[in-house]
């Protein structure tokens, strides 16, 4: 009997999808098992892998798996995560875009299965935030934060999640609540900028998966910080690397940096 864990990819004909499905070949601990797509996808019914069907159905994609690997739109994921909680399946999603009453969601699934919701998986994209948090204790009160973000144009939620995510660990940092902080848009008569103002920028267009930027600016210079995603693929990876720790892990809520060991 094979000791791999068997994952279920949600989207698995999707571009996320098959990055995830090529990553999970790097995985030794890992196989690919399960395949979820939305109904009336063109392919449901097809053998995508030995043994693995393509169903839109998430309680018969989750059969024989140990974990789940989702990235997808808010509806989908909770009502997969519904599934994954009655199957007993622990959790690993990149979803973006979750309103308060969705949030409250995942925290009450991951009292029944361990759950890893992290807005980005790249190594180097958290690594980015710990050193915002960093940047921003050290830089002080002289300096004010600003960040940009590009994405696709057919990403659906705006600011997105990274970029909520740097924004969090820059007021972390400042030792202040990014709720009472930031400004997510700019237009007309604004007056001066607010003391403290955290503010965010957004652009969407072409194929991007994603960019970056942290601004510290201050009197006569600033500090950037940039990350710069040339491909999805490094997405994917943290992904499944999330998910390989993920397994056997008590039910909780978890975070991506306690997978990259930087609490």
């Amino acid at each position: 009997m094979s000791d791999q864990t068997g994952v279920m990819i949600v989207g698995a004909e999707g571009r996320m999808g098959l990055e995830v499905r090529a990553a999970l070949e790097g995985e030794p601990s890992l196989v690919f098992a399960g395949a979820l797509e939305r109904e009336g996808h063109e392919r449901v019914g097809q053998t995508l892998a030995e043994g693995v069907e393509l169903v839109d159905d998430p309680k018969h994609a989750l059969e024989g798996c140990g974990v789940a690997i989702d990235f997808s739109i808010p509806t989908a994921t909770l009502e997969n995560l519904r599934a994954a909680v009655d199957a007993g399946v622990a959790y690993v999603t990149g979803t973006t875009g979750f309103d308060d009453a969705g949030k409250a969601a995942i925290v009450q699934a991951a009292e029944q299965i361990p759950v890893l919701h992290a807005p980005n998986f790249s190594v180097s994209v958290n690594v980015l935030g710990h050193l915002a948090r960093e940047a921003a204790r050290l830089l002080g009160d002289g300096y004010d934060a600003e960040l940009f973000e590009l994405h696709h144009g057919q990403k659906r939620d705006a600011p997105s999640g990274t970029a909520l995510f740097l924004a969090e660990n820059v007021a972390a940092g400042q030792g202040k609540q990014l709720e009472d902080h930031i400004v997510l848009e700019r237009a007309g008569e604004t007056g001066v900028r607010p003391e403290g103002a955290i503010g965010i920028q957004t652009l969407r267009g072409g194929d991007n998966p994603g960019e970056h930027t942290v601004y510290f600016i201050g009197g006569g210079e600033r500090v950037e910080l940039t990350h710069r995603a040339a491909t999805r693929g490094h997405f994917a990876r943290g992904a499944v690397r999330a998910a390989a720790w993920l397994v056997g892990k008590e039910p909780g809520l978890y975070r991506i940096e306690q997978v990259l060991g930087l609490d």
